[in-house]
């Protein structure tokens, strides 16, 4: 496993030997030191083309809790305002000895040529790129269902038969396309859920089902329902007439929220648009799990860093 990129092509006992993994890496977090000595010595570098919180704090954690050394790059503020290109900033930092890059980057498709190019020797992990992909993040929702749903047993178990309904900008979410290709693969069944104009087109050719009635899908009574922030920075055109047509149509309002199932699980990659895409009530009710996606986030991280940096097969490894 020398790059991770996208979550199309994932093989299902890969998919389910990195949840293995991850699961050995979340033990670490309950040890009076949370650390492990395996890449003593190697350095990974963060080079963040977009703004970012979460993904960028937890790779920080993940691979300072496996001893590495970390590098952050952030554009703001960088020779990227000057006009620098991504071969130019990747090779100026991989002169400085790097292992491992985690690129998250604008345009799609930015990983893949980082990995392909020829521009560096180092291991390219995708923290999101454009609206493509974003591995990570489906590995840490599939991580969070299957250890929510199928508890201390979860080991070695996929996702066949769990209901996933998805809803809100599928059109310029890359965390919907990592999840669709990933929870697909490992059998879960996948319902997208918003307006048509946010639907992207070919959406009727990918392994799942869609509709534009959220109350519908609701009272299909799914195991999760993952709300999906409405990304204004990447609408250049009126998608929806105003944000309080959205919620009352395809917002998990506290009324949904009261009609959902007592054991369906409420999800959301971050940022919330609390009011918007999800209510205060329903991001901080007991059924969320989205603290969860965060914490799970780092033990996933960690087996990736693990996994690219080792070039080891993760079903080896999980075995």
């Amino acid at each position: 496993m020398r790059h991770l990129l996208t979550t199309v092509g994932l093989e299902h006992d890969q998919a389910v030997s990195i949840l293995d993994v991850a699961e050995d890496m979340a033990d670490v977090a309950t040890r009076a030191v949370p650390k492990l000595p395996t890449l003593r010595g190697r350095t990974v570098a963060n080079l963040f083309f977009e703004d970012s919180t979460r993904t960028r704090l937890s790779f920080e954690a993940a691979a300072k809790r496996l001893s590495a050394d970390v590098i952050t790059f952030s554009a703001k503020g960088s020779s990227v305002s000057k006009g620098e290109s991504l071969k130019d900033t990747a090779q100026t930092i991989a002169a400085m000895g790097i292992d491992a890059v985690v690129l998250r980057h604008a345009a799609s498709g930015a990983a893949e040529v980082l990995a392909g190019s020829g521009w560096i020797d180092a291991a390219v992990v995708n923290a999101g790129d454009g609206t493509h992909q974003h591995p990570t993040q489906g590995l840490l929702d599939a991580y969070t269902l299957r250890k929510t749903l199928h508890g201390d047993g979860s080991r070695g178990r996929d996702l066949d038969g769990v209901r996933v309904t998805i809803v809100g900008d599928i059109l310029h979410s890359r965390v919907a396309r990592s999840n669709v290709w990933l929870l697909t693969t490992l059998g879960a069944q996948v319902h997208l859920v918003g307006p048509r104009t946010l639907l992207p087109t070919g959406v009727d050719t990918w392994p799942v089902t869609t509709g534009t009635d959220l109350d519908a899908a609701i009272a299909e009574r799914p195991d999760a329902i993952m709300m999906l922030r409405v990304q204004q920075e990447r609408m250049h055109a009126a998608f929806f007439p105003h944000e309080r047509e959205y919620t009352s149509a395809w917002g998990l309002d506290d009324a949904r929220l009261e009609r959902l199932a007592t054991d369906t699980i409420v999800m959301h990659p971050g940022p919330m648009n609390r009011g918007l895409e999800i209510s205060a009530r329903a991001a901080d009710s007991p059924r969320s799990v989205i603290l969860d996606q965060v914490t799970n986030g780092v033990s996933i991280r960690m087996a990736v860093l693990y996994l690219v940096l080792s070039g080891s097969d993760p079903r080896e490894v999980a075995a």
